[in-house]
């Protein structure tokens, strides 16, 4: 469960998010996260927020964004608002650190979707791009469809291939929600 104050990594792609406001402080109102960008780095893939509109403050550096049709830098001082049902990608287009703050308004179930995603890279479960495999990641797409999408295929062909997946996913034993191993536990496996 996230908490203010608490810091992810995502080694793959190279953000680190700290979370000035959860959805517990906001009563589901809002969360406000600060990301730091690396060079380099970039967000996972390209999405959309089918209920969340996101407005992101640049604090320094460069952030790239690619917003519906529009491809655009946004630079200190500026801010980008990214409306719900909005497909959209970022990344640092500089060659120091980015970094931005970040409101997601409603909360939903951002702060579960991030740290899941967040602890499976740190974990080394995810390809370099930051996605886990296609099991996992249909079962935890599923469990988040009002959350983030793909921008491609429509909505209802996901959640077909989604009714598919997540079953199979579970099946193979991948949860919603990622936890790492207890390393005590996996000394007593051996």
């Amino acid at each position: 469960m996230i908490r203010t104050g608490d810091t992810l990594h995502n080694p793959a792609t190279g953000e680190l998010m700290q979370f000035l406001k959860t959805s517990a402080d906001t009563n589901g109102e809002y969360v406000y996260i600060e990301v730091v960008v690396e060079p380099n780095g970039t967000v996972a893939a390209a999405h959309l927020h089918p209920y969340q509109t996101e407005r992101f403050e640049i604090v320094s550096g460069e952030v790239a964004f690619k917003a519906g049709k529009r491809e655009f830098v946004a630079k200190a001082g500026e801010t980008v608002v990214v409306e719900a049902g909005t497909p959209h990608t970022f990344w640092n287009a500089g060659a120091e650190e980015a970094r931005f703050r970040c409101e997601i308004r409603p909360a939903l179930q951002f702060e579960r979707l991030i740290e899941t995603m967040f602890t499976l890279a740190a974990d080394g479960k995810t390809n370099k791009k930051g996605m886990p495999n296609p099991f996992r990641l249909a079962v935890i797409a599923n469990a988040h469809f009002d959350d983030v999408r793909l921008p491609f295929p429509p909505a209802w062909m996901q959640k077909v291939g989604l009714t598919i997946g997540s079953p199979l996913g579970s099946l193979l034993g991948y949860k919603p929600v990622y936890t790492p191993a207890d390393p005590s536990e996996a000394s007593l496996a051996i």
